[in-house]
């Protein structure tokens, strides 16, 4: 029976501020997520279950108004499982494939399970519903400290396409944390996902990335909808602990869309200020109450069709480019980088009528 880390609302982190520098990966009031977590994460390294000893990585921020964070990771790059065919956006799950039932069960870390008041609708003698369990398990080839995966139910046996119910765990796994380094992501089938087996990644990174504050245009404000106006283009929700059910909902709305429509998608969840679509106060730009929630449709990659440099997946749509080789990652400039991404990115015309059709939906709804 593996740990259980049990939660309530109450839990939330809401007191968070982006200091300036990196952040330590030691907060002075670690959250208890966080502890079971980097504690979990380093007994398992430790124990040699992962493919590779994962050291402190060389970073360095590239000159530029993107302020790319690079990191030099090659054993990710050569070390990592091998990714399975994947044809189709909706491709079915295969039970013979490799998936999260086939790992060594030490490679659990917890299970979150939350708990919430009893319905106040339910009658005497009526069972409120079962919590449903988020597993949390290392992920053996890591990106960065703390590289777990977020699988619902894996027995389940759910392809890859998201749930609300696993957007919200996404959301408030971020909220628990008291780490603004700690992030969340999804890639969907054709986006880099490796494994057809529903699942998200987090891990911590703790230096700035420039999402967590870039102005946003909004569409749909009453859902906490709005649109990049910096490259990449992406759509940006943002809820603070009240909204966290509401905005799932939403986001699921949008990523069901692009499932239908056959678009693939990357999506990244990190502590971040209130969208604005000004000047605002260099104080109010540090606060980290809330979490950005950003979603980017991109052109479907099937196949094993890799850059040299790095994959165009969920951290390096956000700004955080993990680089497979050292040339590369001392070579490289910003510009370099926005040519390999600008490949992947929907072409204007398409992002423009997938917003208006977006807008549309949520508003709706």
């Amino acid at each position: 029976m593996p740990l259980q880390f049990v939660y309530t609302d109450q839990e939330f982190v809401t007191d968070v501020c982006r200091s300036s520098g990196p952040s330590s990966r030691t907060s002075p009031v670690p959250a208890k997520f966080d502890t079971l977590l980097q504690t979990g994460w380093t007994k398992r390294m430790e124990a040699g279950l992962f493919r590779y000893t994962l050291g402190a990585l060389q970073t360095h921020i590239m000159p530029g108004s993107h302020n790319y964070v690079a990191q030099l990771n090659v054993q990710r790059g050569s070390e990592k499982r091998k990714p399975q065919e994947i044809l189709s956006i909706r491709q079915e799950f295969n039970p013979r494939q490799f998936n999260f039932n086939k790992i060594n069960p030490e490679e659990v870390i917890f299970e979150m399970v939350k708990v919430t008041e009893r319905h106040p609708d339910l009658h005497n003698g009526e069972e409120a519903p079962q919590p449903s369990r988020m597993t949390v398990l290392v992920n053996v080839s890591p990106l960065e400290f703390g590289h777990c995966l977020l699988v619902p139910d894996p027995l389940s046996c759910l392809p890859q396409i998201l749930t609300p119910f696993t957007i919200q765990v996404g959301i408030e796994s971020v909220l628990l944390s008291s780490d603004t380094g700690f992030r969340v992501g999804f890639n969907s089938l054709g986006a880099f996902a490796s494994v057809n087996h529903l699942h998200l990644h987090g891990y911590y990174m703790g230096r700035e990335l420039k999402i967590e504050s870039r102005q946003a245009e909004p569409l749909v404000p009453e859902k906490g909808f709005y649109r990049f106006l910096d490259f990449p283009v992406g759509f940006l929700f943002y809820t603070e602990s009240e909204q966290v059910e509401e905005v799932s909902r939403a986001v699921c709305e949008v990523t069901d869309l692009l499932v239908a429509a056959n678009v693939a998608h990357n999506l990244f969840m990190t502590r971040g200020c209130p969208p604005h679509d000004g000047m605002q106060d260099k104080d109010d730009l540090s606060l980290r109450r809330g979490v950005r929630i950003i979603v980017w449709p991109r052109l479907s990659c099937f196949g094993v069709k890799e850059d040299s440099a790095f994959n165009v997946a969920l951290c390096e749509l956000a700004g955080h480019l993990p680089f497979k080789n050292k040339r590369d990652f001392e070579c490289y400039t910003e510009k370099d980088v926005s040519d390999i991404i600008q490949k992947y990115l929907l072409p204007d015309d398409e992002m423009k009528a997938l917003e208006q059709q977006l807008v549309l939906l949520l508003k709706d709804s």
